[in-house]
């Protein structure tokens, strides 16, 4: 039997030079698996995927090779701009009062509405800003009864399982004061169902993908113009994202795969018993910081 006598050991005779040795190669090793890490931002920027789906599809390469990239926007005159020039009677307190007006209603009235004014407002909504200029958003009008019904269907189905299975039990209970539920009958009441798909991409005269950047807020900024509008011109709307039902709804109306449901809006005139929540909105001092 082979007996070790630790005090002869080298490793133990020469240890205070194995043990810097050991780290450096320690050291090394580490460095070289750092190095090799990629977090999800940097994978993101080398893939043009910045921000999630703000920049999904892009179909840019590492081309080396091309020196200057054709901008997507045509280039046009800049002309001069003095500012605003058409304003509201009243100002900003009179725009104060027709938005403080405003209030989602789940409950409307059959009285017809010229489709002309539907139109008007949605002309506003594309007014909005938007990143590069891409407006990236499109805004389907459903006034048939028979797709209406399917709507319906699609999202109620989706949101009884919202309610009974997906939802935490404190969203749930957050909802309960507002009185809603799976039912949503105000998708076959209302007039018209509006629809506002964001375009993650876009296309170029050649085919190819165009950018579309920041197309969640570009939309997002358009939809509010949009309920301004609807507002003025003495209609009501809801405003409902409904969960895990934007792929069906899309096939639905056959909008091509470049688009996602952003909103739904039901929009018409208030029924006679219409009634909403006495809700109270925060003053401005809790909303307002100055510097």
């Amino acid at each position: 039997m082979i007996q070790i006598n630790i005090n002869q050991s080298l490793i133990v005779q020469h240890w205070e030079y194995i043990l810097p040795i050991f780290l450096v190669i320690l050291g090394v090793f580490y460095f070289k698996k750092l190095k090799a890490f990629k977090s999800p931002r940097e994978e993101n920027v080398k893939s043009n995927k910045l921000d999630g789906e703000e920049y999904v599809g892009a179909d840019y390469k590492d081309d080396e090779d091309i020196d200057e990239y054709t901008p997507a926007l045509e280039e046009s005159e800049h002309i001069p701009f003095k500012g605003a020039s058409i304003t509201l009677p009243g100002g900003a307190e009179a725009f104060y009062e027709i938005v403080n007006n405003r209030r989602s209603i789940r409950s409307f009235s059959n009285k017809t509405i010229p489709f002309e004014i539907i139109e008007t407002c949605i002309k506003a909504a594309g007014t909005s800003p938007s990143g590069a200029h891409t407006e990236p958003w499109t805004f389907c009008v459903i006034s048939d009864p028979s797709i209406k019904t399917q709507v319906r269907e699609i999202i109620e189905a989706e949101e009884y399982l919202n309610y009974t299975q997906r939802m935490h039990r404190q969203w749930t209970a957050d909802l309960k004061p507002l009185h809603t539920d799976h039912i949503k009958e105000y998708l076959t009441e209302a007039p018209y169902l509006i629809l506002i798909f964001k375009q993650i991409y876009g296309f170029k005269p050649n085919g190819g993908r165009k950018q579309h950047y920041y197309n969640e807020i570009s939309v997002s900024i358009a939809t509010g113009i949009l309920l301004c509008a609807l507002q003025a011109a003495g209609l009501s709307s809801l405003v409902t994202t409904p969960l895990n039902c934007g792929p069906a709804l899309r096939n639905l109306l056959n909008r091509p795969q470049n688009e996602k449901l952003l909103v739904l809006l039901p929009v018409g005139y208030a029924s006679e018993d219409c009634k909403v929540p006495n809700l109270k909105r925060k003053p401005v001092e809790d909303i307002l910081v100055t510097y």
